[in-house]
């Protein structure tokens, strides 16, 4: 095992842990939301007003913070480090910009915009949306600041103030919902999110300083810098815009199903995406500027080394996590969801939706990585090919499966879109770097299926059987799934040590060391 993986883990294990405390207090927000406001009308308009205000400058923060990285590092080597500074405070400037151009123009597109994601959203609900989404523009501003810091810190091996962001952002939201949710309603739900993105930026700002950025209003438009990064953020761009796309054909077809829908939808892929926050973006997150490093030294066998490691712990967590989510989908919406305004028919729906999202999970968890690889030897129009076709697939089936499963249809129409293109991903790699060790990958996922399987029979075994003995009583639900799944990790991780999986040895050292 290279000195490369080690870090990486130990990286890896640090970052998930305390993303996984942030998810938790993200999930906390999920609940309050879902209580005060259930599965309907209100949180339908609010979750529609929220992808119309944070769609575009997610898209082109993703791309931005990717090919920020590189940029950073070779400035640093070439130029210096007080170049990086002045580049750093330069792009900066240009962000803000270009996010004050975007809130003025979402503005006055918010009606446009709306109908395109609500199709179904009439009268009341119709305005309600447009006055939703135009306070939240500001959330635009910030999210572009949060994205530039995160990526000089990245690009400088400091992971942690990105990480810990989320925390003070899901607490904004959760001392709202608790102390003033009855009293301003959906209205100041949104402008709490507007306090919230504020928060994730300004925890960061420290960790900046002390690398020595200090902030002018000089700009230099003319730096070729910025036309580089232009020149790299455009296909990944386009590739991350065609994925943003997906999020808005399901929320199109599904405001003109059953009530409810939306949210349903919103909540499932939150819960779905929970393990790929953690623990994928953990992984991926670190390997990519090592990746980088790597392929641009031409050492083809460590990159490869590294991305195997990197694809084998992604598999060891996603596809038990599957079968997991398969099994205790229902009782984890109830136990987690069901009180208040969210009723046992949001309770049946959202649990649905998450089984068939999670059957993509292991597919769009490969394709984070998988990318990565991509950008890392400088090929961004592979991605950007695959992501346009991924969305093809997902039109096609998403018209096909919502006549016979309605907003189950949608998740499963995701799912399989991911599945698909990953594989074909893994073909254009092969491709374009030789042998890249398949038939490992092949038998690292059945042992993986293998242990997730018995560990699924357990769990089911151990849920099921001891919730039909005991009273029927909420505390006693959270126990037993607590006890279930503590049992089945336990299960999964003597099989994986039975069957040889050494990731799972390689993401244990990591973990001790972090």
């Amino acid at each position: 095992m290279g000195s490369n993986t080690r870090k990486a883990a130990g990286f890896a294990a640090m970052i998930a842990g305390v993303t996984l405390f942030s998810k938790f207090l993200g999930f906390v927000r999920e609940i309050l939301i879902a209580s005060k406001f259930g599965s309907g009308v209100e949180t339908d308009t609010y979750f529609v007003a929220m992808t119309a205000t944070v769609i575009v400058m997610t898209t082109v923060g993703a791309a931005l913070k990717t090919t920020l990285i590189p940029v950073f590092s070779e400035i640093e080597e070439t130029k210096g480090k007080e170049h990086k500074l002045k580049y750093l405070n330069n792009v900066f400037n240009v962000i803000f910009l270009i996010t004050i151009i975007l809130v003025v123009a979402g503005y006055f597109l918010s009606p446009i915009v709306v109908k395109i994601l609500a199709k179904g959203f009439t009268g009341e609900q119709y305005e309600m949306a447009i006055k939703l989404n135009r306070i939240g523009l500001p959330i635009i501003i910030f999210m572009g600041f949060s994205y530039v810091v995160s990526g000089f810190l990245e690009s400088n091996e400091i992971f942690g103030p990105p990480a810990i962001s989320g925390i003070p952002f899901n607490l904004v939201y959760i001392l709202y919902l608790l102390i003033l949710g009855n009293k301003f309603g959906i209205v100041g739900l949104m402008l709490t999110s507007v306090i919230a993105a504020i928060s994730q930026w300004l925890i960061q700002v420290p960790a900046a300083r002390r690398l020595g950025f200090s902030y002018s209003m000089d700009i230099d438009l003319k730096d070729k810098y910025l036309g580089k990064a232009l020149s790299l953020t455009v296909p990944v761009l386009i590739g991350s815009a065609v994925q943003q796309i997906n999020v808005i054909i399901d929320r199109t077809l599904a405001s003109s199903l059953k009530e409810g829908s939306i949210s349903a939808l919103n909540y499932a892929s939150r819960v779905n995406d929970m393990i790929i926050s953690v623990f994928v973006m953990a992984i991926t997150t670190v390997i990519f500027p090592m990746l980088s490093k790597v392929f641009s030294k031409e050492d083809t066998k460590e990159g490869k080394q590294l991305m195997s490691q990197g694809i084998n712990m992604i598999l060891i967590i996603t596809v038990p996590a599957t079968i997991g989510i398969v099994i205790l989908a229902p009782p984890v919406i109830k136990i987690f969801f069901q009180r208040g305004a969210f009723d046992g028919t949001a309770t049946y729906m959202t649990s649905q939706a998450l089984i068939f999202y999670s059957l993509g999970l292991v597919g769009s968890s490969l394709r984070l990585m998988l990318n990565k690889v991509f950008y890392s030897i400088q090929d961004t129009s592979t991605p950007m090919k695959n992501g346009v076709f991924a969305v093809l697939i997902n039109i096609v089936l998403n018209y096909i499966l919502v006549r016979y499963m309605a907003h189950s249809g949608l998740a499963l129409a995701t799912s399989i879109s991911a599945i698909i293109t990953t594989i074909l991903l893994f073909l254009d790699l092969r491709r374009k770097l030789g042998k890249i060790g398949l038939k490992k990958y092949l038998i690292c996922f059945l042992k993986t299926l293998l242990a997730s399987i018995v560990m699924g029979i357990v769990v089911y075994t151990t849920y099921f059987g001891l919730t039909g003995l005991l009273p029927n009583n909420s505390i006693i639900e959270l126990l037993i799934l607590i006890l279930s799944v503590i049992v089945g990790m336990s299960i999964y991780f003597i099989l994986c040590c039975i069957l040889r999986i050494k990731e799972m040895r390689i993401l244990l050292k990591g973990l001790k060391k972090s």
